[in-house]
């Protein structure tokens, strides 16, 4: 029996961002880069039709989503924010600059902090501890509306996107480091009892983006 889809859409560039600073919880809005990348992302979507949003605590992925459902006419379904799957808590880190904080703590200790599973940053989570959150989430309140067949649209986070990825598709810590998201880039699930069917992530013509799975 086909299930739903699930649709992951990383916010567009924010302030923070465009300055290269750590941004976590702080709440910033987005640039116009950043609305403009939603606006693009509008064309990628306008064949999609979505039962339900959900979206972080935090106002930039809010900001894309409502950019992205008022561009293909579905602004009136239902939202719901939830802090689980807000960004990646940097702690310490927040609001510094990135190239600032190696000088600071030294290059190693934040290529640590940043790229591996399990070691946070002072005051805040590792990539591991945000899965810890962010995946019940996903299974208590998301996933049975998929299992419904609801079609669902995410707005999020880089690193709350990827907890989602590692989880439907069984990423190893390795493999998810090696994962990029690119900003507005949707990364669209089809599952069939229960479990992912196919998995495609739909590129801007000539984009840039990042994006890769693991090799």
């Amino acid at each position: 029996m086909t299930s739903g889809k699930l649709v992951l859409v990383r916010h567009g560039l924010s302030v923070y961002n465009d300055q290269n600073r750590f941004t976590g919880w702080k709440d910033v809005d987005l640039n116009q880069q950043g609305r403009d990348e939603a606006k693009q992302a509008v064309e990628l979507l306008s064949n999609y039709n979505f039962d339900m949003a959900f979206t972080s605590d935090l106002i930039r992925a809010q900001e894309t989503l409502d950019i992205i459902l008022e561009g293909i006419n579905q602004k009136d379904i239902s939202i719901i924010k939830d802090v689980a799957l807000n960004e990646r808590d940097y702690g310490d880190l927040i609001g510094q600059n990135k190239a600032e904080a190696a000088e600071k703590f030294g290059d190693e200790q934040v290529h640590i902090w940043r790229r591996s599973f399990d070691v946070p940053p002072p005051g805040g989570e590792s990539l591991k501890d945000t899965a810890d959150r962010v995946i019940p989430y996903l299974k208590n309140e998301i996933m049975p509306h998929i299992s419904a067949g609801k079609n669902i649209i995410i707005g999020a986070h880089g690193n709350s996107i990827r907890a989602i990825v590692m989880h439907l598709q069984e990423y190893t810590p390795e493999e998810i480091l090696k994962t990029e998201i690119g900003w507005c880039e949707p990364w669209v699930f089809d599952f069939e009892n229960g479990a992912v069917s196919n998995l495609e992530i739909v590129s801007r013509p000539g984009s840039k983006s990042m994006s890769r799975l693991p090799d």
